[in-house]
């Protein structure tokens, strides 16, 4: 796949049309069964408007590079075309799933992508009812892993966030662990899996769940700071960040205990004010963590084409390298492509990953981090790599 025709295909995808981006066929419907296949029909299903657009457009410049990288450019593995076309969610659960449907019955074999955990669950549901590959992106939530033998991702999931918080300290068992979160489904999710997890460990987690409504945050602060912990979980979003962050600089919880939350895209790295420096960040990925071949090609190929590297371009360089591996192994054949994927270990730009073959989890790498100022620019440095079998998830069932 040639990076040049990049202005053309943003020019098509602009108007909401789908577009072939590799090597179309005249009929979108020549993918046969088996390893004979002419081509396979892949449908990238993603945001490329509404509010994860900024997400989509990281994990849409990983994935060319990945199926760059894959296909060595030329967008056919072996003599089988990958006949790939693009659609935008828009961030809406119902149109995702009218578009996949329509390219399910348009004998689509493989959909990949979205960053929104609603999307991908209902993009789950219609993998298993139509027995068609797909895999996920950096949509994160759990319940994507084990969920069925059709479904798999490219991209981590909210427990490995959770263990790699967990390695800031070094053991776990006896130690206090408090959450500070928002009174909400989000919130009391992250609870949920810090206790789950961390608690298995031997931690005793508790919380501060501090109401949505709230604006001022220097009592909840001194409670954290009076509980003593050892270790804190911060889950938080939305425009109250940089009041909360200043709250517990100012009361000195960081003196206190290592303070952990996830450090985002690039674009927010500005969001934690003073407090960025003094934060404990786990990290999915920032450009330049791994130093590895793959993630030089990734960002090489991401900058050639006038973008930036950035938190979720892994995603779609390894959905890239997965769906290459499905087809060449599998041909047009889904319970082939499955079996391809299943226990696969390969080199994605994290360095070694593999597609746990119990319940299709994506073991990878992840990062502890700091944040330094350089003038008016935050910088991400990393701390330490994490292995992935140490912040594996727990098994799930399929």
């Amino acid at each position: 796949m040639k990076r040049t025709s990049k202005v053309a295909l943003a020019l098509v995808l602009s108007t909401g049309m789908a577009l072939t981006a590799c090597a179309p066929t005249s009929d979108p419907a020549a993918a046969g069964d088996g390893d004979a296949a002419s081509s396979v029909n892949i449908g990238i299903v993603y945001s490329k408007t509404g509010p994860l657009a900024a997400y989509g457009e990281a994990y849409y410049e990983g994935l060319q590079a990945g199926l760059d990288y894959a296909t060595e450019g030329t967008g056919k593995v072996g003599d089988t075309e990958l006949n790939i076309t693009y659609h935008d969610d828009g961030g809406d659960p119902d149109k995702a799933v009218t578009v996949a449907k329509e390219l399910i019955g348009k004998d689509y074999k493989i959909l990949a992508g979205t960053a929104s955990s609603g999307i991908a669950l209902k993009l789950v549901e219609q993998a298993e009812q139509n027995k068609v590959l797909y895999i996920s992106g950096p949509a994160a939530t759990d319940s994507i892993t084990g969920a069925n033998k059709y479904t798999f991702r490219s991209g981590r999931q909210s427990m490995q966030d959770v263990a790699t918080a967990g390695t800031f300290v070094d053991d776990l068992d006896g130690k206090k662990v408090t959450v500070f979160a928002q009174d909400n489904a989000f919130g009391q999710g992250n609870l949920a899996a810090v206790d789950a997890l961390l608690g298995a460990q031997g931690a005793k987690v508790d919380s501060i769940l501090v109401p949505e409504d709230v604006t001022e945050f220097t009592p909840f602060a001194r409670q954290l700071v009076d509980g003593d912990p050892d270790l804190v979980f911060a889950a938080w979003a939305g425009t109250t960040s940089g009041s909360m962050w200043q709250a517990l600089d100012q009361q000195g919880a960081f003196d206190v205990a290592p303070i952990v939350t996830g450090l985002g895209d690039i674009a927010t790295y500005g969001a934690f004010g003073d407090a960025g420096e003094k934060i404990s960040f786990l990290n999915h990925y920032f450009p330049g963590a791994a130093g590895t071949d793959a993630e030089k090609a990734m960002i090489d190929s991401i900058e050639a084409a006038g973008k930036e590297a950035d938190l979720f371009s892994p995603d779609g360089f390894v959905a890239g390298q997965m769906i290459a591996h499905a087809v060449e192994e599998g041909g047009a054949d889904v319970d082939s492509m499955v079996g391809a994927l299943e226990g696969w270990s390969f080199e994605g730009p994290k360095g070694t990953t593999t597609v746990r073959a119990s319940d299709h989890a994506l073991i990878q790498n992840m990062y502890q981090v700091s944040l330094s100022k350089d003038g008016d620019k935050w910088i991400p440095e990393l701390v330490e790599t994490i292995d992935g079998e140490q912040v594996a998830p727990p098994e799930a069932s399929k």
